[in-house]
């Protein structure tokens, strides 16, 4: 329990042996696709190494961390080896009692060869990743290209247990984007980031996956996502489809004997989970090529203009809340409600209290008002419980800090409220990442820390409720009025989805217990608007499923609750079949009456998959 504790974070935000990898091919810089100005890395997996799983197979991507030969230097395939299994542990529920692989998923050796690149957007000021993977079974007679956007702000492979997982066993070749975010750390205190091969460069040495401004050796860590200063978050639609290209392209590459690739013979799925599902869903309605033939979101975080509420509103929110609400009986017996480190939550209560925010006086009142005040704001029971989780490991504030700087277009020394990253001493305190830390984290990191030897500092003071003034200030840019307040909101306003064409077919797959992105702001308020514009959207709201698969083998998770990613591949099973004239695109669709596991293994009349 301790230990898987402690790895928490490299979940959250929000991510090996040496095997058969046979030596990277480089090619030229693409002549066609204008924004691959460099060249494209080629890497050929087989022999006890394949694109799935990076030959550990499912008990392998389940087992602990597999090591490098050289902790300090590992090698690019090790670092590959690696950020596969991490980016499936951060995702997929791996645990005995879980069912992947027995109930539903698997992870069949797929050889083949993988296509990567630094990319550009027009006007960006940073690149972000693409990949392709070409299996060696590709199928030639039912052209499939699978394109999706990893989650949170996980690195390339960061939606591998979603696209990766259902397309390359039928044949599809997968791209992926890491949609300008990643764990591509720069570290100042050694002018150090990530080149092409995951592997640590100094500035100047090699193109970098990042490298912002130079400042001091003291600026500590910069985060692409969050200081490249181009909000990336608003192009995630464009790099989706960006992707979508550059795998066609890559497509003619890897098979040259089936060329051309184009949207008209080939068929394009568009998938993505979390943030990964935003961002198909932006792609969605700026798909003016129709490059897309079909979209499948996962539990998106998809903002509107007008409609829901923004990400930003409700964490901030939630960050300054929670705490109190949670304090209330009612949440007694809920995971991690009454974990070691919400004991500072009654503080939080006295905090708000002190401040008028909450009016009554005992601590049973003041959490009862507090959860009043988030039902009010649309908050349901089953989302408040699950946000437990994300309020003990304190998730709230650490994407109120990273997403105001992303919004702010802000770099790692002028993050809002007085934040920044730096690594951290055994003490907690800020200090210098050792060079065996700092080779881990492209692997290992889910995009944002803190985590992985990398804390968030500043944004407190030395009071009893020290997290408070902090979480104050980034509430104040959302509820201020002043030009930074104003600048936050066009940011944030930036990121809007917009409406897909009438024709395209797309599902959205949510469950109804989400705590991190609750349905009620997000699917549902998306779902209604295309409804009302004439849209045809299938919808399955899920019951007893949440956010985080990965959290599933946590003490009393499996027991309550489903994973959601049997349901992605369902929708998209059925979305094939459609696509290949089998089965008619249904106007309605029954949603799942799944029931938790309880305390056995997860079965199919449990899943209650049509």
């Amino acid at each position: 329990m301790n230990a898987f504790l402690k790895r928490l974070p490299l979940l959250l935000l929000p991510a090996l042996a040496a095997g058969g990898t046979h030596a990277a091919a480089v090619e030229p810089a693409m002549t066609s696709l204008d924004f691959v100005p460099g060249a494209v890395r080629v890497t050929t997996h087989r022999d006890h190494d394949d694109l799935l799983s990076a030959g550990l197979g499912l008990a392998g991507l389940a087992g602990a961390p597999v090591g490098f030969d050289d902790p300090a230097d590992p090698s690019a395939a090790q670092l590959r080896r690696r950020a596969i299994q991490m980016s499936w542990k951060g995702i997929a529920d791996l645990g005995r009692l879980g069912g992947y692989g027995q109930v539903y998923g698997g992870v069949p050796m797929v050889p083949g060869r993988e296509y990567q690149a630094f990319a550009w957007i027009p006007g960006a000021h940073q690149p972000h990743r693409l990949l392709l993977q070409a299996p060696d079974r590709f199928d030639k007679d039912k052209r499939c290209l699978v394109v999706t956007a990893s989650s949170g702000s996980r690195g390339i492979y960061g939606a591998i247990a979603l696209a990766g997982a259902w397309g390359l066993p039928k044949g599809c070749a997968v791209v992926y984007t890491d949609k300008g975010a990643g764990s591509g750390f720069f570290d100042y205190a050694d002018d150090s980031g990530v080149a092409l091969d995951g592997r640590r460069a100094k500035r100047g040495e090699a193109p970098l996956e990042f490298m912002p401004p130079p400042l001091p050796a003291n600026a500590g860590i910069a985060v692409k996502h969050l200081h490249s200063g181009d909000n990336p978050e608003a192009d995630w639609g464009r790099h989706v489809l960006q992707a979508a290209r550059f795998g066609l392209a890559m497509l003619d590459r890897a098979y040259p004997d089936q060329a051309p690739f184009t949207p008209q013979n080939t068929r394009i799925i568009a998938t993505g989970l979390s943030n990964g599902g935003g961002a198909v869903l932006q792609a969605a309605g700026l798909d003016d090529d129709k490059l897309l033939d079909g979209v499948v979101a996962l539990e998106p975080n998809v903002q509107l203009a007008g409609q829901g509420r923004k990400l930003y509103d409700y964490a901030t929110e939630a960050a300054l809340w929670l705490p109190c609400a949670l304090s209330d009986a009612r949440f007694d017996t809920v995971p991690f409600a009454r974990a070691p480190m919400t004991r500072g939550w009654a503080q939080r209560c006295a905090s708000l209290h002190a401040q008028g925010l909450i009016k009554v006086g005992t601590l049973a009142a003041q959490a009862a008002e507090a959860y009043g005040h988030l039902r009010a704001a649309g908050w349901s029971d089953p989302a408040m419980q699950v946000a437990a989780t994300s309020t003990a490991f304190d998730l709230w504030r650490a994407i109120g800090a990273g997403y105001a700087s992303a919004y702010l277009r802000r770099g790692p020394a002028d993050m809002p409220c007085g934040f920044h990253y730096a690594a951290t001493r055994p003490d907690g305190t800020p200090g210098v990442a050792d060079a065996t830390t700092r080779a881990a984290w492209w692997s290992d990191s889910a995009g944002i820390p803190p985590g992985n030897g990398i804390g968030l500092f500043g944004g407190t003071d030395r009071s009893a409720d020290p997290a408070l003034v902090g979480e104050q200030c980034l509430r104040a840019l959302w509820t201020g009025t002043d030009a930074t307040s104003k600048a936050l909101h066009a940011g944030i306003d930036a990121t809007v989805a917009l409406m897909p064409r009438a024709d395209l077919p797309l599902w959205v797959v949510h469950g109804a217990s989400d705590g991190l992105l609750p349905t009620a702001f997000t699917s549902e308020p998306y779902v209604a608007w295309l409804r009302a514009e004439g849209r045809h959207p299938l919808y399955w709201k899920v019951p007893h499923a949440q956010h985080f698969d990965a959290f599933l083998p946590l003490p009393g998770f499996g027991e309550r609750h489903l994973p959601l990613l049997p349901y992605g591949y369902a929708a998209l099973d059925r979305l094939w079949a459609h696509l290949q004239g089998s089965a008619p695109w249904p106007a309605d669709i029954r949603t799942p009456a799944g029931r938790p596991r309880g305390g056995q293994a997860l079965t199919h009349a449990a899943l209650d998959l049509p």
